[in-house]
């Protein structure tokens, strides 16, 4: 009899510890997972961040053009305004 409670808890202890071991492999498995799914989630990011600064250069451009085809309008409406009060002096 004692061999065979020997026996048993053997068996328990090895059906234990690789319950231990098959919960340790899910955790792994789960973290290299997360960290894989981490890793895409940053690349995507670099893309969007990548997108969006040339998108923000492109619209700083057209700004830039626009501010000066800004000023340009006002200098010729100055110059019109200047050219018809001239020509109503007279």
């Amino acid at each position: 009899m004692p061999a065979e409670k020997t026996l048993k808890t053997a068996l328990e202890a090895l059906n234990k510890a690789l319950n231990q071991l098959d919960n340790e492999v899910d955790r792994q498995v789960e973290a290299t997972r997360s960290s894989s799914e981490s890793a895409a989630e940053l690349d995507r990011m670099i893309e969007d961040r990548s997108r969006i600064a040339l998108e923000l250069d492109q619209a700083q451009d057209r700004a830039n053009r626009l501010e000066e085809a800004n000023r340009e309008v006002s200098r010729r409406l100055v110059t019109a305004m200047e050219t018809i009060r001239a020509v109503l002096d007279r």
